[in-house]
């Protein structure tokens, strides 16, 4: 897997070696380095500068996947990260080797034009590389599952029902919220528009997700935005689908990678802290996720209904 995952920086920094010893003798002093939108040259400079800057992204880069593929946090993600190694890698490696081929054989370092099709272009090479290292790195590393807390039943006399609901905030996300509107509010005094509607539709993104109800119900399992209309749902997981839910301890970091609505292989979660947390097993083996104080009652609930509900199907 270290092979894997070292190849595409090996590959990208020998190819901007060997483009520049091919074309080394047909370079203009300085070279042109950086374009303007329109494709014209409009910052220049030397070989020797091209190829530092290139190869110390790659060298750097590949150094930080490398450091992340030995955190026991991103292990289940190991794939993605390749993945994104590899992207990296085609993503730094195609301007480097662009800008050495745009400029063989100009005189006059002026004269140098970017065509625009290099844009959409480097994009499909890294996106491709990205493919390739996902499809080398295969499936990802098995993880122990953590101890649960067993699949408790809450002592529910047949024919009535109970419900349960609780609140559980981020104030990580709020700030987070909060900072990138009021940067796009900043952005947009200087003028820049485009940027100002770029951070504050992130901010009215990241900000439903600052405070979630979750709501266990002869339904199934509801995690609703605080902060939204409740027919707004961030996630419903109805009875039909739950074959088991526990109540435990999530680490966030550990077990999920970080904070917010996370995906990891055999299942997601909406991680807004590490604690007590509610864990569902699907029908299909995948697992849904949220933390949540008092997670065991609401656990013990979801398994009473659910078996109700397999009771009522045959099940």
């Amino acid at each position: 897997m270290g092979l894997i995952a070292a190849f595409p920086f090996v590959a990208a920094l020998t190819t901007v070696v060997l483009v520049y010893v091919a074309v080394a003798d047909r370079l203009p002093e300085p070279l042109a380095t950086h374009f303007a939108t329109g494709g014209r040259a409009d910052g220049y400079g030397t070989a020797q500068d091209l190829l530092t800057v290139a190869l110390g992204l790659l060298v750097v880069s590949g150094a930080v996947f490398g450091a992340l593929l030995q955190v026991r946090a991103f292990r289940p993600a190991t794939p993605w990260l390749i993945a994104g190694g590899y992207a990296t890698a085609a993503g730094v490696g195609y301007p480097g080797c662009m800008t050495l081929f745009l400029n063989d054989g100009v005189a006059k370092a002026s004269a140098v034009r970017l065509p625009l099709w290099h844009l959409p272009a480097m994009v499909a090479v890294a996106l491709a590389a990205g493919a390739l290292g996902r499809l080398l790195a295969g499936a990802p590393p098995r993880q122990p599952d953590p101890a649960s807390g067993g699949a408790p039943r809450l002592d529910l006399p047949a024919g009535t029902t109970a419900g349960w609901s609780r609140t559980v905030s981020s104030p990580l996300v709020v700030v987070l919220g909060i900072v990138l509107f009021g940067a796009g509010l900043a952005v947009g005094v200087l003028g820049a528009w485009p940027t100002t509607l770029i951070l504050t539709l992130v901010a009215v993104l990241v900000l439903p997700f600052a405070s979630v109800r979750v709501t266990v119900d002869r339904r199934g399992l509801t995690v609703a935005s605080a902060l939204l209309p409740s027919r707004l749902r961030l996630r419903r997981v109805p009875l039909d689908r739950i074959k088991q839910a526990t109540g435990r301890p999530i680490a966030a970091l550990t077990e999920y990678g970080g904070w917010g609505y996370r995906i990891r292989p055999g299942g997601s979660g909406l991680i807004l802290r590490s604690g007590d947390g509610i864990v569902v097993t699907l029908t299909g083996g995948r697992t849904f996720a949220v933390t949540v104080d008092d997670a065991a009652t609401a656990a013990a609930l979801l398994n009473t209904y659910a078996d109700r509900a397999r009771s009522r199907q045959g099940g």
